[in-house]
C-alpha cells in the first residue's frame, strides 16, 4: 500500500477511536436519568443503550453527509493534504472529548468534531493552502443555529410537558404513578439511546467517508457504504457499553435530583428533539449532550427555579461555549505539528 492509503487508514482508526471516546463519553445522555431513578441497574442500562446505539446509527446518513460535505472543502487539495487536515481534526475533538469526561462535563463530541475540522480547516489557510475552505455559511446555518436553539426547545418543551403530566396525574396516587413511570422509562432511555445512535454515529461516518473520499474510494455524491456504516455504528456502540460514569453522576445527580415522571419526560422530549433535527430537512447535527441537559433543566425548573443546581448548569454551559473554540485551536496545533514532523521525513 501507498502512504496515503496508510494515512487514510490511520484517519479510520482514528476516527473509530473519537467514535468510541464519543460512546463513553455520551452514554449518560441516554441511560443517566433511567439510572438516577432506578429504573434500570447501570449495567442493564448501559447493555440496552448500547444495543439500541447500535440499531439508530444504521436508520439514516443525512447528518453524516452533512459533516463530509458541508463543514471545511477539501475539494482541491491531493490526498495526503485531505486526510492531514481530517486527522488534526479528529485530534481536536478526541483531546476535547478526554478532557471534559476527566472534568464529569457533558459537553458536545458533535460539536467538538465540527469545531475540529473547522480549525484544521484554519490551520491549512494559515499557511496559505488556498483550495481550503471552512463552510462558515454552513457552519452556521446547520450548526450554530441548531446549537442555540435545540437547548431552548428542550428546556422550554420538557417544562410545559411536565406541567401536563403534573395536572394529569394529580390526582393520582404518588406510588403507584412512579411506579408506572419507572416503567416507562425504559422506553424512553431506549428512544434517547436510539436518537444518540442516529445523530452521533453518523458524523462520524462522515469523517471516514472523507477520508474514503480522499484517497478515491468514493466520491462525494456516492451514497455511504455499509461497510462505514457498520465501523461507525460498532465503535460507538462498544464506547456506550464501556459506560460514563463521571457526566452519569453529573446528569443524573449534581444538575437536579429526578424522579421517575420527570425522568420520562426528559428523556422523551430529548429523543424527539433528536429525531427531528436528523429526519426533517435541516438535517442538523445537533448535539445529545445539550439537548437532554437542557430537558433536565426544564422539568426540573416545574418543581422550583430553586431545584435546579445553577452553578453546576453554569459550569455545564460554560464548557458547551467553550467546546468549538477550545477544539478548534487543538486541532490547529496539531495540523501544524502533522506538517512539521511531515517536513522532517
Amino acid at each position: 500500500m501507498g502512504p496515503e492509503i496508510w494515512l487514510a487508514v490511520t484517519v479510520m482508526a482514528i476516527a473509530v477511536a473519537f467514535d468510541f471516546t464519543n460512546g463513553f463519553h455520551d452514554a449518560a445522555n441516554a441511560i443517566a436519568t433511567a439510572v438516577s431513578t432506578r429504573a434500570l441497574r447501570p449495567r442493564a442500562a448501559l447493555t440496552m443503550s448500547a444495543i439500541m446505539n447500535l440499531i439508530g446509527a444504521l436508520m439514516g446518513t443525512a447528518v453524516a453527509e452533512t459533516i463530509a460535505t458541508q463543514i471545511v472543502n477539501l475539494g482541491g487539495l491531493d490526498k495526503h493534504e485531505q486526510l492531514s487536515i481530517v486527522l488534526a481534526g479528529l485530534l481536536g475533538a478526541i483531546a476535547w472529548n478526554l478532557l471534559t469526561w476527566w472534568l464529569g462535563l457533558p459537553s458536545s463530541s458533535s460539536h467538538a468534531l465540527i469545531g475540529g475540522l473547522a480549525g484544521a480547516g484554519l490551520g491549512a489557510i494559515l499557511i496559505q493552502w488556498d483550495d481550503v475552505a471552512v463552510k462558515w455559511d454552513k457552519i452556521g446555518e446547520k450548526v450554530l443555529i441548531p446549537m442555540v436553539a435545540s437547548p431552548a426547545i428542550g428546556f422550554t418543551l420538557a417544562f410545559f410537558a411536565m406541567v401536563g403530566v403534573l395536572w394529569l396525574f394529580r390526582n393520582s396516587s404518588p406510588h403507584r404513578t412512579m411506579r408506572r413511570f419507572r416503567v416507562a422509562q425504559i422506553g424512553s432511555s431506549a428512544a434517547m439511546a436510539l436518537g444518540h445512535g442516529l445523530q452521533d454515529a453518523q458524523k462520524t461516518m462522515g469523517v471516514i467517508f472523507m477520508a474514503s473520499i480522499a484517497v478515491g474510494w468514493n466520491t462525494a455524491g456516492d451514497p455511504i457504504p455499509i461497510w462505514i456504516k457498520v465501523l461507525a455504528a460498532c465503535a460507538i456502540s462498544a464506547g456506550t457499553y464501556s459506560g460514563g460514569w463521571r457526566i452519569m453522576r453529573t446528569l443524573g445527580r449534581r444538575v437536579i435530583e429526578l424522579d421517575p415522571a420527570r425522568g420520562f419526560v426528559a428523556e422523551t422530549v430529548g429523543a424527539l428533539v433528536l429525531y427531528l433535527a436528523a429526519f426533517t430537512p435541516i438535517h442538523a447535527p445537533i448535539s445529545t449532550t445539550h439537548t437532554i441537559t437542557s430537558a433536565i433543566m426544564g422539568v426540573g425548573a416545574t418543581r422550583s427555579l430553586s431545584a435546579v443546581r445553577w452553578g453546576v448548569a453554569k459550569n455545564i454551559v460554560i464548557a458547551w461555549l467553550l467546546t468549538m473554540p477550545a477544539a478548534a485551536a487543538t486541532a490547529i496545533l496539531a495540523f501544524l505539528a502533522i506538517q512539521g514532523i511531515g517536513g522532517l521525513f
